[in-house]
């Protein structure tokens, strides 16, 4: 079963893939204070729920989604559709590391929990650098250690050099030419409802498709509630950054 696949149905009902909730994440949006007509650009958009908030709480905003599912773009289009702003969403199946545009810098730029397409996190504030206007805003979604990892979490990871605490988190994201005007941190609550979401929804489906699919989704579902009891939870945290271009 494709792992493009089994993410699409783990987050059935938590269509938004992080660890934070719509009221959090509409906070950190009404702190952007975007301008009249103003461009967003989603880099690893996945369903989109990020720019979709967007565009609810802006309504004369246009925005670009761009990423490589083609199950994530169809659920973003759909919810385009039901959230009537698919006048105002242009979705692309490409590459977030690829992407160029078309009709010059955006005022604001999503890569909420996809630095890891860009090599991490500084490679990631560079490469939306390219993309915003001087003066533009990023929101950035990225994982941090809440405390020193154990021994269980960094088996996890491929090099544990690839988070740093939320000082080093912070350092990280403006060392590429921003400064940080807001954030939220993700509450051990929010980890929860996300990661009881993702596996639960995934073995509901399982129950409902016996056969080889339905064995691959439960294994995965398993074998990812393991990571996070066993390993990461209350020692990976997440925080969401609301950063400046400076330059």
């Amino acid at each position: 079963m494709e792992r493009d696949l089994i993410s699409h149905i783990a987050h059935d009902d938590h269509p938004i893939a992080s660890p934070i909730s719509e009221a959090h994440i509409d906070r950190l949006l009404t702190r952007a204070r975007l301008p009249k007509g103003a461009r967003i650009l989603d880099l690893g958009c996945g369903g989109a729920q990020w720019t979709l908030r967007a565009l609810a709480l802006y309504p004369d905003a246009t925005a670009d989604g761009v990423d490589i599912s083609a199950h994530a773009l169809a659920s973003a289009a759909e919810a385009a559709e039901e959230g009537r702003v698919a006048d105002r969403i242009r979705l692309h199946q490409a590459s977030a590391t690829e992407f160029t545009g078309d009709d010059g810098p955006y005022d604001l730029v999503f890569c909420a929990g996809a630095t890891h397409a860009f090599g991490g996190l500084v490679p990631t504030m560079e490469a939306i650098a390219r993309h915003l206007r001087p003066g533009g805003l990023a929101l950035v979604g990225e994982g941090f250690w809440e405390r020193t990892p154990t021994p269980e979490a960094l088996a996890l990871v491929d090099d544990p050099d690839d988070y740093a605490d939320l000082a080093g988190t912070v350092a990280r994201a403006e060392s590429a030419g921003y400064v940080t005007v807001y954030a939220h941190t993700s509450e051990l609550g929010e980890w929860d409802d996300y990661e009881w979401s993702w596996t639960g929804t995934l073995l509901r489906w399982a129950e409902e498709n016996p056969g080889p699919d339905g064995t691959a989704a439960r294994e995965a579902a398993l074998d990812h509630r393991d990571m996070w009891l066993k390993g990461y939870r209350g020692v990976l945290g997440f925080v969401s950054l609301l950063l400046r271009r400076t330059r």
